[in-house]
């Protein structure tokens, strides 16, 4: 999609667009761009890659506004919310880190070791996982108690299996993980579903001011927004992260630590799912390298 493209797409919604733009092509779901309206206010622009996403766009508007209501830190605004555009402006800090889509270089635009980050995360994911979970039903937001979660990956790991192909080994691993019934928390919470450092926003200082790409926001275990740290930061600094949770008022159980590190081992299976669910060829590919 070229420059003129976009800018005749949010001029049918309304917004008027300088010819500057800029990309970033890391998303799976979403083709992002950053632009300025004509009065030089910069915006965020996310295009949907495929049709069918209209359902997901509208569970996510939801969802942000039930975080919205929740959280002292920034979400984004979304001005336009339709099947071909999302669009808002752009939230005033940057995320923790950025990847280059052609050479997958990581660029950091806060200092991984700053002390702010630890308790900063920690009281904001206490502020999430205390949101009601009456009002996610009253808004028809996701909602999965314990058993379902379980069940859910099951069902995900058997068409999988069905549609790519699976090495016996992570089948192995995966059954065992759901079927061990201490790794798995007896309740459900209200989760971003997709967080890692490069879906947090920062103020220079390292203290955590915003989260964005809400797609996977959900009630359901809350060890799903500790695995993608361990995949950043390592894994003693999730167990950092787990004790400061606990400290500000956190819930947690005996072997939260040992379920978030299961659930990010579990990532190719969440990718192959996307691939069989999506059909694009070049996810179905990248998906059974991972798998078989």
């Amino acid at each position: 999609m070229k420059n003129q493209d976009i800018i005749t797409l949010a001029e049918s919604h309304g917004l008027g667009l300088r010819n500057d733009i800029t990309f970033n092509e890391m998303g799976i779901d979403f083709k992002v761009a950053f632009a300025k309206d004509l009065e030089g206010k910069p915006w965020v622009l996310r295009i949907p890659r495929r049709e069918g996403l209209g359902e997901q766009i509208v569970q996510e508007s939801k969802i942000l506004d039930l975080a919205k209501k929740h959280l002292s830190i920034a979400v984004p605004e979304w001005i336009i919310a339709s099947p071909e555009l999302i669009a808002y402006p752009l939230l005033v800090d940057m995320p923790m880190l950025t990847y280059d889509a052609q050479t997958y270089e990581v660029t950091w635009h806060v200092d991984q070791n700053s002390p702010n980050i630890i308790p900063s995360l920690a009281r904001t994911l206490v502020d999430l996982h205390n949101t009601p979970m009456e009002e996610a039903k009253t808004q028809d937001i996701k909602h999965l108690s314990p058993e379902m979660q379980r069940q859910e990956i099951l069902d995900r790991l058997e068409a999988v299996k069905r549609e790519l192909g699976m090495k016996t080994s992570l089948e192995k691993s995966w059954r065992a993980w759901l079927d061990d019934d201490k790794l798995w928390p007896d309740y459900s919470v209200f989760v971003h579903g997709d967080l890692y450092a490069g879906h947090i926003l920062t103020k220079k200082d390292g203290t955590v001011s915003g989260f964005i790409d809400w797609s996977e926001g959900q009630f359901s275990d809350p060890s799903m927004d500790f695995s993608g740290h361990a995949n950043v930061f390592g894994e003693d600094s999730l167990k950092s992260l787990i004790s400061e949770y606990e400290k500000m008022g956190g819930r947690v159980w005996d072997h939260m630590y040992a379920q978030a590190i299961e659930r990010n081992t579990a990532s190719p299976l969440n990718y192959g799912y996307f691939a069989i669910t999506t059909k694009i060829d070049e996810h179905l590919q990248a998906a059974k390298q991972q798998l078989v």
